[in-house]
């Protein structure tokens, strides 16, 4: 029997959920929306947001995720006032997760060159820094418990594939799992000497519940179609392929007017469908 290929999603803005809506259910794919991560969203807006988007999600049966919020934060702070903000923000996101019927949002890994290396020259600065995420994240854990949503962490600047997966275990929850961004992986492969997409894939496992499919030509993070850069896609399905259960793969690229032109080509290259 033919093995059937994978489902792929989209990471959207609501503007482009509604521009992409005939095709995203069309296959019930998998979607992820990224309208509600953003630090200057009244409360107002917020409302008149979740309320567009309960519409536009009428008759979607797709798996539902959120991107979470990052900006101007590391999830390591250790600025507690500081903190008391991050927390704020990411309970609010969890909250628009639970009226959309979405039950992941994505956070983003808090490990850079600078702190590998740290951890490479002063051991102690890893326990230091998964206790500091501890700390931020224990509130923001219980209540994705209590919603059935999963806390998936992506990796940025990450050069140890492992880390992560090791600080989503270490923070013992069902709910804390990891994803991989592919043109992030890449970038850092190309620049900095990291392992190849495939082997992020191979180090997460199991824990691997969601990636972000963008390529990159390794100089930036570009968020381009996948085909449009270095990335070789058939290595990274066939690791896919190899895990014990397929994650969810969410197109994330910057043309998201043009989303149908990476999926196409990995369409057509018989990867997924």
């Amino acid at each position: 029997m033919a093995k059937t290929l994978p489902l792929l999603g989209a990471a959207l803005s609501l503007d482009m959920f509604a521009h992409h809506h005939d095709w995203i259910l069309g296959d019930q794919r998998d979607l992820e929306l990224q309208s509600f991560c953003w630090p200057n969203t009244s409360q107002a807006e917020l409302q008149q947001m979740l309320t567009r988007a309960q519409g536009l999600l009428e008759g979607h049966t797709g798996r539902r995720g959120l991107h979470g919020p990052f900006t101007g934060f590391s999830l390591d702070c250790a600025d507690p006032e500081i903190v008391t903000v991050i927390q704020d923000r990411m309970l609010r996101t969890l909250e628009c997760c639970a009226a959309l019927g979405a039950d992941q949002m994505v956070i983003h890994s808090p490990y850079t060159m600078w702190k590998e290396s740290d951890l490479q020259a002063n051991p102690a600065s890893g326990f230091i820094q998964i206790e500091r995420v501890r700390f931020v994240l224990t509130p923001v854990i219980a209540r994705a418990e209590t919603l059935g949503v999963t806390l998936v962490i992506e990796n940025c600047e990450d050069l140890n594939p492992a880390l992560r997966v090791e600080l989503a275990a270490r923070l013992k929850s069902e709910r804390v799992r990891v994803s991989l961004d592919t043109g992030h992986a890449q970038f850092m492969h190309r620049r900095l000497g990291a392992p190849p997409v495939d082997a992020f894939i191979g180090a997460a496992g199991g824990a691997l519940e969601h990636v972000h499919l963008q390529d990159v030509d390794g100089y930036g993070d570009r968020h381009w179609h996948p085909g449009e850069g270095s990335i070789a896609w058939h290595s990274v399905f066939k690791a896919l392929g190899r895990l014990p259960k397929m994650p969810r793969l969410i197109l994330e690229v910057n043309d998201e007017r043009g989303l149908l032109k990476g999926a196409r080509h990995l369409i057509e290259s018989g990867l997924a469908r």
